[in-house]
């Protein structure tokens, strides 16, 4: 390990900014915040998404602190060379380029799922708020807080794709905040929508879809 190949490949400042910029505008184009609940789950993703990038381009605060077990354990591998932050191709021995590594393929698969999820559930959504109705269909009749799903997913990816300290310790944290969230908003709507939301969740999964 050498201080050329960290000054090289990382405190590109710049990508942090595009890139998280980019994905928290992505996001925001299909999460549509509007109350401060929704606020409170876009703001943390946002956090999450740029504490990713900040390691991924800025500076790699995990590997720092891991450099000594990882400069033991695995002594070939140039621990600050910008590919190495795919921590799980280096751990198991991918040779080839990273990005197509096995773990980087199914971290693409889960953040595009995610987004997808994202981009199903807001005009459902959107559309039963403006008619003061209960979303039921589409997407929300396979499971009842899709939004959710659709971060939890997307950060899931990023995981698999870009491990970092912080984020492993972030990723539980928003999880358990997404669920109490889930739980306020069912609790709003029984309170809104009484019979016709209970036979609802009666049949339809909070988090996990039944697909039979």
């Amino acid at each position: 390990m050498s201080e050329p190949a960290a000054s090289s490949e990382y405190g590109l400042w710049v990508l942090v900014v595009l890139n998280s910029a980019l994905f928290i505008i992505f996001a925001f184009s299909f999460a549509k915040p509007s109350k401060a609940r929704d606020w409170t789950s876009f703001g943390a993703f946002s956090a999450f998404v740029i504490a990713l990038f900040t390691e991924m381009y800025g500076f790699p605060l995990s590997i720092y602190f891991l450099s000594p077990w990882l400069a033991s354990q695995f002594p070939d591998v140039n621990w600050l060379a910008h590919d190495s932050g795919h921590f799980w191709e280096m751990i198991f021995g991918w040779k080839d380029n990273p990005h197509f590594g096995p773990f980087h393929m199914v971290s693409l698969a889960f953040i595009v799922f995610g987004f997808s999820v994202l981009a199903w559930s807001w005009p459902i959504l959107h559309a039963a708020l403006r008619g003061g109705k209960l979303a039921k269909t589409g997407i929300y009749a396979r499971l009842r807080h899709p939004q959710y799903a659709g971060f939890v997913l997307i950060m899931f990816g990023f995981l698999l794709q870009w491990p970092t300290i912080l984020t492993l310790v972030m990723f539980p944290i928003l999880v358990w905040m997404y669920v109490r969230l889930a739980l306020k908003e069912e609790r709003d709507a029984e309170t809104e929508f009484g019979d016709e939301y209970r036979a609802y969740t009666a049949v339809t999964p909070r988090f996990w879809p039944r697909w039979r």
